[in-house]
Parts: C-alpha cells; structure tokens; sequence
C-alpha cells in the first residue's frame, strides 16, 4: 500500500515537473523572432577606448558594420569549404544542431580553454549572431536550438549558409565575407584563393585575437595552415593545392589607420577580451577610460621614431620601444611597443614593451645590489676590480673569466662606484654575495615575472643572462623611485557599461623593501658626479634644471640590445633599442648612445611642466667592518691579529652573514689573496 503511494506520488510529481517545463519552454520560445525576420538583423554598439581624461576616442572595437550582401554563386567554393571545415564539419547532415557538438562545446572546450571548433553548428551560430545576444545561460541555449530548428525549415543547407557568410563578424567591423574580403585583403570575395579563404575562416571564432594585424597574427597562420590541412583529410582539397596555399604569401591591405597609440590599445582590448570574452566587448558598447596620457603618448612616440630613424642610420638599430609609469600610481602613462605599429619591414606591429623577452644588461644590476644591501653589505664595501675566475667546479676550462665593458680593470672599488659605473667584475661579484636565490625572490618581489627558470641561471645574471620584458623593468624601477614601495601595474581607469562601473582602478601598494634600501639605490644612480666617468660626453642628456633624477643603463653582448630606464620620485622611463628580429647593432651601438637620447628626449618633455623633486637621502652607515666601511688596508683583525697583506673581502667577511663574525680563516680561504680568485665560486 505505501509503495503503491509512492509510486502514485512520484508519477503526479513528473507529471508537475513535465508541465512545468512544457510551460517553461512554451514562454521561453512564445516572443521568439520568425526565421522571415533573418534580414533585419540587429546591430550592436561598439565599444569605445578612451585617453585617461575621457575625452579623445583612441579606437572602436568593431564601431560600424560594414557588410556588403552578396550572392552564394558569387563566394568561392574554397570559403564555402573551409568555412565547413573549421566551424561544422557535419553541415550538411545534420538537423539543426549537432548533440555530439553540444557536448564538446559545454564540456571540452571549457576544460581545455582553447580556441577550437566549438559546440554549435552553423546553423545555431546563425541564430545566435541574428536574433540573440551574447549572454551565456540554459534560457539562451534553449532558444538558440528552437529558432536553428526554425532555419532548417524554413531555409535550405545552402541558403542558411549564405547567409551565415553574409552575417558572420570578421573582425575589423567586417560584417559578412565581401566586407571581410576588401578589409583585409583589398578584393572581392570572389577573387578570394584557397589561402585567403582558409584564413579568413580562421577568423570568426576569435577575430580580435586573430587580427593579422595584431600580436597573435603567428597565431592565425599556425590556424590557417592546420585548417588546411583537415580540408585535405575532409576531401574538399588535394595535397598539392594544400602544399601550395601553405607557401602562398599573404599580402594584407593597410589598416588601422584611425587608431591611436596602436600598442597600448592592443594590450587593453587584450585584456578585454580575456576578461569579458570576445562576443561582450565587441556587442555591448562598453566605455573604457584608459590611465594613457595623450600628451606624453605623442611625445613618446615622437622621440621613438626620430631616435630609431637616427639609430637606423648610424648603428643599424631599426627599432625602439618606450614605456612611461607615474610611480606613484602605478598607472602607464605611455606605450610604444615599436617604432612605427605599420611599418611591415621592422614587424612593427609586434609589441616589444609588453611581449618581447630580452636580455637586460647592467639594466637589471640595481636590483642585485639592492639584494646585497638588504643582506648587510654597504655602499662602501669594498671588492676588487680584478682579472678574475668564477670556479664552481674546480676546472679551469669551465671557470667563468667575464671582462668589463672598456676591457680594463680598476683595482679597488667601493660597490657604490661599481654600480654607478657599472663594472662588470665587481657587479658579478656582488651577485654572489647576494646570493642568486636571494636576488630571484626580490626580483619577483619588485614585479620581474619572467626569471622563472633558476636551473639555467648563474653569475652572468647580474650582466643580463636572463630576458625581462620592458613593462617588467619600468614596474621594477618604480620601487626604488617609491623608496620600496611597489604600485600595482595598471592601464585602466574605468569600465563602463551603460553606466553601470564594471571595474575602477583602485590602488594596491605592497612593501616589498625597506625604504633605506631603496634610499641607498636612489643615491647612487642620481649622482651626476659619480656617473660621469661612464657617460662621458653624453652626461648633459642625464641633467634636467630642477629635477633629481636617477638612471641606469644596460648593453648586451654583440650590442642586440640596448636599454636606459630612469626615474624621478614619481615618474619611471624605460627605453629598449634594437631590432625586433634580435640581429645585433653595429659601430658599437651601446646603450648611452642608442637608448639614453631617445630616453632623454622623452624625459626633457615629460618633465618640463612637472614641479621639481628629489629624492629623500640615506641614514648614514657605519658598520665594524673596515672593509663594509671602505677600507681594504687592514692591518688588525678584531681578534688582534695581524695580517700584513691585502686581502679579498671574503678573507674577512662570511657573505652569509656580513655583519656576523669574522670567518675561522680554515685552510680553504687561509690565502685568498689579491690575485688568488679561484675561490669566487659560481652557482653557490
């Protein structure tokens, strides 16, 4: 009887829930479209990228629609393929939609992140861009299956796919494939060949990602080519018409004309798209308020392009890249990514600031000797200038012999000199001092985010052995200008969306070294005096009336890569020169003479209408060590012993712990003499 009652229950509750969803499905598709409304698409609002004063358009993101309808005997039956191929390989077989697609599409694709062929049919895309928005939801799905339903019955295979060809979003604000033709190919459709055609249908599922004006357009091409090559596995093309459309050279018509600061626009609709997807940002009109100062933007890439043209000539340096951060914020004040974002020749549109992986030179040397500060060695400890060899396996063959950049050697130098100079020598030592593992965690403390492989590193880091980007180094500077202070990197104001604030800057300020230390830093690299010896004929580019500042420099080896970042208590400027395809410079186109005048010319500007700084001086430092003081004349230890030679500071100090005991001077060390520098081991 109570099974009986049971059975009864749970037979009138599917009933209620079988109604329940009829009714569901019945309000959800009552207000849905008719398929005869298909022409009368909607068009949507673009989003819209503005300076950081709100006021001048910097780039819409898909504005108008450009489209041109054109007949389904007029698109090639390549595009016709390829299309197929990439989107909906069962086109033509299916009803509607795909259940086997569904579950790639909701299950797959989501636990894989890329960007393959997703779960829906052409038809169902076609629903979607005509009738629907980009919202993801069940209710969304649902009506998405019953209006592709409706197509199918309403349209035949090849009229649902013309006009899937004559809607789909290309990028660009291409709408449809003769839009998408002429934007990026400068034809018709018709004229389209079987390359064209397989890259333009790479393009719809991500078309701002796969720009081939963008940074992805290597991305695209790998697309292309493997999209090829299902066409050869589906049957719609031979091995030879494959071969030969891989080889094809694509000639892209000119584009983007319109935008400003090109680079810096690219790394914020990047950002975008990862953040709000694709389909959001291009459909819901978003307005986004930027941190780019227009003013500093146009002067930096005044300065990039005249100091890259005058490297060009003079050191065969083609190009250059530039980032500016107000150090008190955070915030990026100015963007070149390269020399000019359409000049072909040099890969211009490749952002180097943001993406390029290049090795820093003496660049990176203040934060190695912030390391060596924060461990208890001091301004004026003092190391030996030497000839010498870095031994961590006892085998002469394999020692590390590094040589100064003039290729002399200075004998005694306090390492305040040795930064301010930048001598290599004294430099590698400090590294070992420091303590490579040391340097890596504040590296990554100050905003460094590529020095992430310790295995492949030693004591040439100190000298540039590992590659940082730009944007990295500027974050990394801003430390020291905010005596230890690190501002979240930032380059977005606001996101709006029809007034509602998606996101607002806030700041996040993290401490991540004590201010002495950064003090210390700071002291250094704004001392004109102490700087002079290296820049030489090139110190009035590092003065500015009225304004403290800092800097630093950094040549690579074979002169590939040139760098200049400088600072004020609020301001931080980087530079990198070179060429984009990491061929070297030629007539030695050091970092003083290829990077500080673009540098410096930026900085002139910047500064001009900037209140004057300085940056707060150092607590004075005494430690009872003669050689942490200066002093490499020692004749008493303070056990009292006397020592009649000059010795190498490890002879009196544990690089452990500086400011500890004097080491037991065991038989290893007993005679580390000036000369006897086999005992600077690497790697330890």
């Amino acid at each position: 009887m109570v099974v009986k009652k049971l059975v009864a229950r749970a037979a009138i509750g599917s009933l209620i829930l079988a109604g329940a969803g009829l009714i569901y499905l019945f309000i959800i598709i009552k207000d849905l479209p008719d398929a005869d409304f298909l022409s009368s698409r909607q068009v949507f609002e673009s989003t819209k990228i503005y300076d950081r004063a709100g006021e001048t358009l910097l780039y819409e993101i898909h504005g108008e629609e450009k489209r041109t309808i054109i007949p389904f005997d007029e698109i090639p039956a390549y595009m016709k393929q390829a299309t197929i191929a990439i989107e909906d390989e069962g086109f033509y077989t299916h009803s509607a939609f795909s259940i086997r697609g569904i579950i790639r599409g909701l299950i797959f694709k989501p636990l894989s992140g890329s960007r393959a062929q997703g779960g829906s049919t052409i038809t169902q895309q076609l629903a979607k861009n005509a009738f629907l928005t980009s919202q993801r939801s069940i209710t969304r799905k649902l009506k998405e299956l019953v209006l592709a339903v409706r197509l199918e019955k309403k349209f035949s295979k090849d009229e649902i796919l013309n006009l899937y060809l004559n809607q789909i979003p290309y990028g660009s604000n291409a709408y449809g494939i003769e839009a998408a033709a002429k934007t990026i190919f400068d034809k018709k459709a018709k004229d389209l060949t079987l390359a064209e055609s397989a890259l333009l249908a790479s393009l719809p599922q991500a078309p701002s990602y796969y720009s081939p004006w963008g940074s992805h357009a290597d991305e695209l091409m790998a697309r292309k080519n493997a999209l090829l090559e299902k066409m050869v596995t589906l049957g719609f093309i031979s091995e030879k018409e494959k071969v030969g459309a891989q080889k094809q050279q694509l000639a892209f018509a000119d584009n983007f004309t319109s935008i400003k600061a090109p680079h810096f626009v690219m790394m914020v609709q990047d950002y975008l798209n990862n953040k709000y997807g694709e389909d959001f940002v291009r459909t819901n009109g978003l307005r986004v308020i930027t941190t780019l100062d227009l003013k500093l933007q146009e002067s930096a890439e005044k300065a990039v392009a005249e100091g890259a043209a005058r490297n060009q000539e003079l050191y065969e340096g083609k190009n250059a890249a530039l980032v500016a951060q107000d150090a008190t914020t955070g915030q990026i004040l100015a963007l070149v990514g390269s020399r000019n974002y359409f000049d072909k020749e040099i890969e211009g549109n490749f952002d180097v600031a943001t993406q390029g992986l290049r090795q820093p030179g003496s660049a990176i040397k203040p934060l190695v000797y912030a390391t060596a500060f924060k461990k208890g060695f001091t301004p004026d400890t003092t190391v030996f200038d030497l000839e010498t060899e870095f031994d961590a396996t006892g085998d002469p063959e394999k020692s590390y012999k590094p040589q100064n950049f003039d290729e002399t050697f200075r004998g005694p130098v306090t390492l305040r000199q040795a930064l301010s100079q930048s001598i290599n020598i004294p430099a590698i030592k400090t590294l070992y001092l420091a303590g490579i593992d040391n340097f890596l965690k504040l590296a990554k403390d100050f905003g460094i985010t590529t020095l992430t492989e310790r295995s492949r590193y030693g004591l040439s880091l100190v000298l540039g052995g590992g590659e940082v980007k730009l944007i990295d180094l500027v974050n990394a500077y801003s430390v020291f200008a905010q005596e230890g202070t690190l501002h979240k990197q930032s380059f977005i104001l606001k996101v709006e969306d029809d007034g509602k604030v998606l996101e607002e800057y806030a700041d996040e300020p993290t401490n991540v070294i004590e201010p002495q230390y950064a003090r210390l830093i700071n002291d250094i690299l704004s001392d004109v005096k102490s700087r002079a010896p290296l820049f030489a004929n090139s110190l009035s580019l590092t003065v500015f009336p009225n304004h403290e500042v800092a800097l630093k420099t950094g040549t690579t080896n074979d002169y590939r890569d040139a760098w200049s970042v400088g600072y004020t208590p609020s301001l931080v400027v980087g530079v990198w020169a070179g060429n984009n395809d990491n061929s070297p410079m030629f007539k030695k186109g050091s970092s003083i003479l290829a990077a500080v005048p673009i540098w410096s010319a930026f900085m002139s500007d910047a500064l001009k209408d900037r209140p004057g700084e300085a940056f707060n001086k150092p607590e004075p430092i005494f430690v009872q060590k003669p050689m942490l003081n200066g002093q490499y004349v020692v004749d008493y230890l303070a056990n009292g012993q006397k020592y009649p030679q000059i010795h190498d500071l490890l002879y009196y100090v544990d690089k452990k712990d500086p400011l500890g005991p004097e080491p037991a001077t065991p038989k290893t060390i007993r005679n580390l003499k000036i000369g006897r520098n086999r005992y600077w081991l690497g790697r330890k």
